[in-house]
């Protein structure tokens, strides 16, 4: 049992024959992801990398029994492919693209939220479970197998955390890029939750950075759990002055309980390991499940 996606996952691009889409679903696909086709509306009936193309999501989906998507359309139009992904049946939904207008996502947010979908971005590297399927932007032959959760705000300490895990001898159950919007679909403390509940996990890191409360709320959340597997944690933006948006857009200290300090005190009470150095992250977890 995987997170979110795994082997049987079959999954479909929009955004299919772009730029973006065109390149990331070939780095899929010779990884092994099982991609079924793509939607680019008016090329249905064509192929592209060997793949069918569809006019939508609902042709794609019944006839090729899709049931993750993952979307490389240009920002105006993003928050429609996710609605359109939700109604067609798609159960996860991986949302890559960056710049999708607030408003478009606080809509697109509501109209999924009664449906049986995991929305996992936008502004994402995307998901990956190693030797399986890698659904997302991320050089597939950092992450390497074990049992280690991987949830991240940060696709480039997505990548670190990845390296260090290896270098430590450990390997990976799921990695989930949550992405670093303001409005994003899956917060940290519900990813974390996903990978506290998976069989094959046996500890999770959780990298987090400056801005918001994502980080706070999944550290309760830990600890009301009765901290049952461990984690190690990491925020990003230590030395980021207040006001100024840090990279994301969702990277900025709005308050007292947004700053770094502020969020690896609250980890670190909730029962947290909580790193400094992103470098030390995969010496602190092999210490930690090592004993």
């Amino acid at each position: 049992m995987s997170v979110l996606v795994n082997k049987d996952s079959k999954v479909i691009v929009q955004g299919f024959t772009g730029s973006e889409g065109t390149f990331h679903a070939g780095q899929m696909i010779e990884y092994g992801t099982n991609v079924v086709g793509g939607v680019t509306p008016g090329k249905g009936g064509q192929t592209h990398l060997d793949k069918p193309v569809f006019n939508t999501v609902e042709d794609a989906v019944q006839q090729t029994g899709a049931n993750v998507s993952i979307i490389f359309v240009p920002p105006a139009f993003a928050a429609d492919a996710i609605m359109e992904a939700a109604d067609a049946g798609i159960e996860v939904i991986i949302a890559i693209t960056e710049g999708i207008p607030v408003k478009d996502m606080v809509y697109a947010k509501e109209y999924i939220k009664n449906k049986d979908v995991t929305l996992i971005g936008p502004n994402c590297p995307g998901v990956i479970t190693p030797d399986e399927a890698k659904v997302g932007i991320m050089p597939g032959f950092v992450f390497k197998k074990g049992r280690i959760g991987l949830v991240s705000k940060s696709g480039t300490l997505t990548y670190e955390a990845a390296d260090q895990l290896a270098k430590a001898g450990l390997g990976i159950s799921t990695a989930i890029g949550i992405g670093g919007d303001p409005i994003i679909g899956t917060p940290t403390k519900d990813a974390v939750q996903l990978l506290m509940e998976d069989p094959e996990t046996d500890a999770i890191v959780m990298i987090g950075e400056i801005g918001g409360n994502y980080e706070a709320m999944a550290a309760n959340y830990i600890k009301e759990t009765g901290n049952k597997k461990p984690v190690v944690g990491f925020i990003a933006g230590q030395t980021a002055p207040p006001g100024r948006r840090m990279g994301h857009a969702g990277a900025i200290i709005g308050g007292a309980d947004d700053t770094a300090e502020a969020k690896m005190r609250i980890m670190a009470e909730c029962g947290i390991h909580v790193v400094s150095s992103p470098a030390d992250i995969g010496e602190t977890m092999a210490k930690v499940i090592n004993g």
